[in-house]
């Protein structure tokens, strides 16, 4: 250990850095992680407390980096088996799936490992890929067409994986898979059905004469809608198909004139690509009141709120937004499912030509 009169390199760069602190940009929310960090050093955690957390800090660390320079394009999760072979119609749809999506502006995220998966990768092109993979025991080598790339990143924890397929996602395609493919699908539709992440489309892929989906869609609608356990308007929030163009058309309708949500208060604010009209409006104020806990949808500009930086923020909507219209009104916040029609409403809307197969950069 050093003499304390012979500061190390971390002493070095600790004062520095409490000095320039005050003139940092997030400097308010870097003194409160500080401070979190410093309150679980007083406590008397133990070694394997510390290993957890300094192994998810630095997937978050790298996470934070590979993703930052990529912030402002719109990205597809793809999930399904690691399993499936190449010459297996699940795997084919995929490729075929990613090189669409891809064409119409979109990045593609995957698994990084095999199946699906590589078929993902395969579609989209390295350029167009990321890969996050989950170091495993087995079966988790990266796919040969993301290996070496600078967009594969390597995760110790499901948990901060996770995190950032749903966090850097602009929408969600799920084809048959395995326990973890399923997981996916629930975990995706939970933060939807309760609001915890802004609406998105979610597609589920399966090949023709498959039922894969099907199936679990009789599940959902004869024990959880039957039984009162979701809402009745639940299923809204994915869409089935067996049909490519299908899937590839529910991605990039969403976008068509919808862009991106967020709440100012307790308002729920829509940017649009475009302003609609006044009869447009009322017909969506008489077709969804039922959703509204107060008031009316109105048109609107930015508000005032929305120039406020210290409020977070999806990740769709940080930045070049001010320019588009909005609609704001009072949400229930409960009624998720009708939320994604009046988006569907939304979009069909739409009154120019404009190419939907190009999305907006967010």
């Amino acid at each position: 250990m050093m003499p304390s009169h012979q500061p190390t390199d971390l002493q070095q760069r600790l004062h520095h850095f409490l000095e320039v602190l005050p003139e940092l940009k997030h400097g308010a929310l870097i003194l409160q992680a500080m401070e979190t960090l410093l309150n679980m050093a007083e406590e008397d955690l133990d070694r394997l407390d510390w290993k957890i957390l300094s192994a998810a800090l630095q997937d978050l660390e790298q996470g934070f980096q590979v993703f930052h320079r990529y912030r402002h394009v719109r990205k597809i999760s793809i999930f399904g088996s690691s399993r499936l072979p190449t010459h297996s119609a699940a795997y084919q749809m995929a490729v075929d799936f990613a090189r669409c999506v891809t064409q119409q502006g979109f990045m593609v995220m995957t698994g990084a490992g095999g199946g699906i998966m590589e078929a993902g990768n395969q579609g989209a092109g390295a350029e167009k890929s990321f890969g996050l993979n989950i170091q495993l025991p087995f079966e988790q080598d990266s796919n040969p067409f993301i290996a070496g790339d600078e967009k594969l990143i390597d995760f110790k924890y499901f948990f901060t994986r996770k995190l950032f397929f749903l966090r850097e996602t602009d929408a969600i395609a799920l084809f048959p898979g395995g326990f973890g493919t399923q997981d996916e699908a629930f975990e995706c539709l939970t933060l939807s059905q309760t609001g915890k992440s802004p609406p998105v489309p979610v597609v589920l892929v399966e090949p023709p004469g498959s039922h894969y989906w099907h199936d679990w869609n009789h599940y959902i609608h004869k024990h959880l809608i039957a039984g009162g356990l979701i809402s009745a308007d639940d299923h809204r929030l994915y869409t089935i198909t067996d049909n490519l163009e299908t899937a590839c058309a529910a991605i990039s309708g969403f976008y068509q004139v919808y862009h991106s949500s967020r709440y100012v208060g307790d308002r729920l604010v829509m940017r649009l690509n475009q302003e609609l009209t006044d009869d447009e409006v009322q017909w969506l104020n008489q077709e969804f009141i039922d959703i509204l806990i107060k008031d009316r949808i109105r048109k609107s500009a930015a508000l005032p709120e929305e120039s406020d930086h210290q409020e977070p923020q999806p990740q769709q909507v940080q930045d070049e937004t001010e320019h588009l219209p909005r609609l704001v009104f009072y949400f229930n916040q409960r009624d998720h499912g009708r939320l994604s029609q009046l988006i569907a409403a939304i979009n069909q809307m739409s009154s120019t030509s404009r190419d939907r197969y190009h999305p907006e950069r967010k």
